[in-house]
């Protein structure tokens, strides 16, 4: 079976001593470790003496462990048109004078910062590292405000954009390759892969390179409508990591479409909200066996959001559903075959 673990991300408000008893609490097995607030600090885990072995003392103290880092907030400035929005969620190292272009080769080398932290604090795991030290996050996009062709869009403008992410993303993945990391992009709207389409022509901006692959999210497929279990196979070999998250669509009171409608979260009239995991509309028994069907044996990180509900409560009821849905696969068993006189 695999294991269960909870994305730290939103939880970044609780300090990492606090919060990692309360993990266990809920019933995990280990966290996915957002690199804000105090659960990953990436210029400490790379320059302070013992920093990684007192987080990995916090981690076991607490009955748990981990298999991934995220970095989504850094990795969002590689790409995107910088505004006032990312200095809220950027380093102040890393936004420094705000000067756009200046901001973006700084997130581009926190990130290949990122993979080398990574690398250090995963070769002092407690029993080993694991076989792929995953990177977790987004790349942001310069192209992304350019969803709707209008003003008229031609391919070629759109191919800059993919030309620009490859530039930049290639050398980040070289200096990624050279500590033995894997990037996994969550496919997500505002990065530069949101759907099928584009994430397969984000790994052709790359040449497909070996390190680039996906934190396979659900949620983020579906309001979309597009196919989220067609999405696992296509990309069988680059799965390096997956989120649990639910999400409910297709409902309000059809004043606000997929966009959004410049609504926020939780307007009743929205078409489509995060949900609890279980309380959506995503179908986790597709994607636990198409998980199994391309062999993927990575933990199940649980990406609560639900701002109906308390977040103890939610993150408590989808581990348990999610430990309960989960099943290992068969691996050498052919049922008719106990029919043969030779088997039985």
């Amino acid at each position: 079976m695999r294991n269960v673990t909870l994305f730290t991300g939103q939880w970044a408000d609780i300090p990492s001593e606090e919060l990692f008893p309360k993990v266990k609490e809920m019933g995990y097995d280990g966290v996915e470790l957002g690199c804000w607030g105090d659960h990953f600090d990436v210029q400490k885990a790379l320059n302070e003496e013992g920093y990684c072995e007192a987080k990995w003392a916090q981690i076991e103290k607490a009955g748990l462990t981990c298999f991934a880092i995220s970095a989504h907030l850094v990795g969002q400035a590689v790409c995107d048109l910088i505004d006032e929005r990312h200095k809220a969620i950027l380093p102040p190292h890393v936004w420094g004078d705000g000067e756009p272009e200046g901001v973006r080769q700084r997130a581009a080398q926190e990130m290949i910062d990122t993979a080398k932290a990574a690398r250090k604090f995963f070769d002092l795991k407690p029993g080993g590292s694991p076989e792929k030290v995953v990177v977790n996050g987004f790349t942001g996009s310069s192209i992304w405000h350019a969803l709707y062709a209008f003003p008229p869009t031609s391919q070629e403008y759109l191919q800059k954009g993919f030309d620009d992410f490859g530039t930049r993303f290639k050398a980040i993945m070289d200096a990624f390759a050279e500590v033995d990391v894997y990037f996994a992009l969550e496919v997500h709207p505002t990065e530069i892969a949101f759907d099928i389409a584009s994430a397969e022509r984000a790994l052709e901006a790359l040449d497909h390179h070996p390190r680039f692959g996906f934190n396979y999210d659900p949620s983020h497929l579906a309001y979309q409508g597009v196919d989220y279990v067609k999405f696992i196979y296509n990309f069988s070999d680059r799965i390096f990591h997956c989120h649990m998250k639910d999400v409910w669509f297709n409902h309000g009171d059809g004043t606000v479409g997929v966009f959004g409608g410049h609504t926020d979260f939780l307007d009743p009239r929205r078409q489509w909200d995060f949900r609890s995991v279980g309380r959506g509309d995503v179908n986790f028994e597709e994607i636990i066996v198409a998980l199994n069907d391309i062999q993927y044996q990575g933990p199940l990180s649980v990406e609560w959001e639900d701002g109906r509900m308390d977040r103890f409560h939610g993150a408590t009821e989808s581990c348990e559903y999610v430990r309960k849905l989960d099943f290992p696969r068969n691996t050498n068993l052919n049922f008719d075959g106990a029919f043969d006189n030779d088997a039985q």
